[in-house]
């Protein structure tokens, strides 16, 4: 094989070769931060209880730290305090994280959806896009609700109804708000093309209209 040849096919290979994506906004090191910076990422640390290494999204989110302090308030809220279920909010987290195909995000609470009583089945379903069968009937008012809102930006009357009695208003408030949280990180994460823990392997297909 000529020189020529040779130097052909090694570049095929490396064509043929998967590209990974490389995360666009890392962690910034304690001493290239901002003051302001350190502040949001110590108050990160205290309030939730958490090392630097489980910031997830909020690794990028630090770039900006008066959005960080403010978005993990809403955040410790809504996924902690709010007036849904664990169950149905670990669902709903799980359907946002679907509608962006963040695979850190499902990662992440993917083991806090079943532990708050979500079936592997019905997550199975909801990774490949399907709709799932045997929900429960809090499931299934929720998933209709916000498969409505992400598919058409609005909920009908019948939807917005039966919702309203399962949840209250308060309760249908904080869906919404949850949802639309779990969106924002998931638009970030994304962006950033934040990577999954090491040794993790992506828990979501990618369907057609998430190429």
């Amino acid at each position: 094989m000529t020189k020529k040849y040779i130097g052909l096919f090694v570049l095929m290979i490396g064509l043929a070769a998967p590209v990974i994506a490389q995360e666009r906004l890392p962690m910034v090191s304690a001493d290239k931060m901002t003051e302001d910076q350190k502040k949001a990422a110590q108050l990160f640390v205290s309030e939730r209880g958490e090392p630097v290494t489980n910031f997830g999204p909020y690794v990028p989110i630090m770039r900006s730290p008066e959005i960080a302090m403010r978005a993990r308030l809403l955040g410790d809220y809504l996924r902690f305090h709010s007036a849904i279920s664990s169950k149905l909010r670990e669902f709903t987290i799980m359907l946002s994280a679907r509608q962006f195909t963040q695979q850190y995000e499902w990662n992440y609470h993917y083991p806090l959806a079943l532990k708050a009583g979500v079936s592997a089945d019905v997550l199975a379903a909801v990774a490949n896009g399907a709709r799932p069968t045997g929900m429960s009937s809090d499931e299934e008012t929720v998933y209709d609700f916000l498969s409505e809102l992400h598919r058409n930006q609005s909920v009908s009357d019948a939807v917005y109804a039966k919702t309203f009695s399962l949840l209250g208003d308060k309760g249908l408030i904080d869906l919404v708000c949850l949802d639309g949280y779990f969106m924002m990180i998931a638009e970030v994460a994304n962006v950033d093309r934040l990577p999954l823990p090491k040794g993790a392997k992506p828990g979501l297909t990618i369907l057609p209209n998430n190429r």
